[in-house]
């Protein structure tokens, strides 16, 4: 099930809820408990191909606490 973003109109907060896509139900504000939301236009990610990180490239690559990170390319 796809994860939706509803701002409110009343005090601009932005919720997420975990729906069917096409439902239609209605949503309360967490934060003020306003019903008067809408839904948000909301960004998504999508990868293809490898997952491997290409040498030099990681923005972790050796700072890690420990030492040991998977992507250290030293």
């Amino acid at each position: 099930m796809p994860i939706f973003e509803y701002k409110c109109r009343q005090c601009g907060h932005v919720t997420s809820f975990l729906e069917k896509a096409g439902a239609h139900g209605s949503h309360k504000c967490e934060q003020c408990g306003s019903g008067k939301t809408d839904k948000a236009f909301s960004t998504f990610t999508a990868q293809a191909g490898s997952t491997r990180e290409v040498p030099g490239t990681c923005a972790n690559a050796g700072s890690c606490a420990s030492g040991s990170c998977p992507h250290n390319h030293r």
